[in-house]
């Protein structure tokens, strides 16, 4: 069984698309734009991914890999995206 903090994830990802304007998802109703679809889709499952894998603590091996692998990308905000893809960025 899903617990409540784990279902209040998914439901923070699909409330901005709740069709009446509190935001309220009581009648299930969303409207999704198409041209949203697939960051709606990525954003639920990352929201699923957190859910289900237990956090553990990257290799060093890893990181490695994942800081080389981005510095190969255009933009400094590419590079972030793809290291957020990669890991869960925990502020201590």
């Amino acid at each position: 069984m899903v617990e409540r903090h784990e279902m209040e994830k998914i439901l923070d990802v699909l409330r901005p698309y709740a069709a009446n304007w509190s935001g309220s998802l009581g009648r299930g109703d969303l409207v999704i734009p198409q041209r949203e679809i697939p960051r709606l889709i990525n954003d639920l499952l990352e929201a699923v991914r957190e859910v289900a894998e237990p956090a553990r603590e990257a290799t060093e091996l890893e990181v490695f890999e994942a800081v080389t692998g981005a510095k190969r990308s255009p933009s400094v905000q590419d590079q972030v995206s793809k290291l957020r893809r990669s890991f869960r960025i925990m502020k201590r």
